[in-house]
This record gives structure tokens, C-alpha cells and sequence, in this order.
């Protein structure tokens, strides 16, 4: 996968973008990034903001070496697969995404 690839994918499985980064917000905090992919030249990098503020790496590889997983599309070679309780985050995202395009102005 490359960074357009990437991007596309993270906006559509419920990642927005925040400071120019596909992210994932908290569910109680919905404009504060806590994970974020990190697009570079060569390789992507996935971030984790520890409760200090601070980003740590957990996770990065070079484009060549990231491929959609045939079953679920999900990237596989960041470890998205193995991180604890990324995937529900993921689903929260999404979830979240899919309900505020439901609730919109309500018409007489």
C-alpha cells in the first residue's frame, strides 16, 4: 500500500483528519488525537500521545511492506492487528462517523 492507499483506507474505516494525519480521536474527547498514522516519504510511522502529551512511535514500515489483509482490508505490517484494544477504537471511530452523518438537521 502507499500513502494515498493509506489514507484512503484509514478515512473510510472511521480515521479523520487532525494536523494533517489520519487519527483516532478518543470517544470522550472527539477532536483530540490519541493514535495517528504519520505519512513520510518512505515509511509510515503509527503514534500513540501518552498521557504526558507526548507521541510515542509503537509501530512503522515501509510502504512495500504494508498489504491490505485479503479478509478484513485492514493493513497489515503496523501492527494494527496486534496493538490492544485498537480495533474497538477503530469500530468506536467509525461508529461515531456513521451516526453523526444519521443525526443531521431534522426536517418539518
Amino acid at each position: 500500500m502507499d500513502k494515498d492507499e493509506l489514507t484512503t483506507w484509514a478515512l473510510v474505516n472511521g480515521w479523520q483528519m487532525i494536523a494533517g494525519c489520519p487519527s483516532l480521536t478518543k470517544p470522550s474527547s472527539p477532536k483530540e488525537a490519541i493514535v495517528r498514522m504519520v505519512l513520510k516519504a518512505t515509511v509510515v510511522n503509527l503514534e500513540v500521545k501518552k498521557p504526558a502529551g507526548k507521541w510515542e512511535k509503537v509501530a512503522g514500515a515501509a510502504y512495500p511492506k504494508i498489504e491490505p489483509d485479503p479478509e478484513t482490508g485492514l493493513p497489515r505490517g503496523l501492527s494494527l492487528d496486534i496493538i490492544p484494544g485498537f480495533t474497538m477504537l477503530m469500530r468506536e471511530n467509525k461508529d461515531r462517523q456513521v451516526f453523526a452523518r444519521m443525526t443531521g438537521p431534522v426536517k418539518a
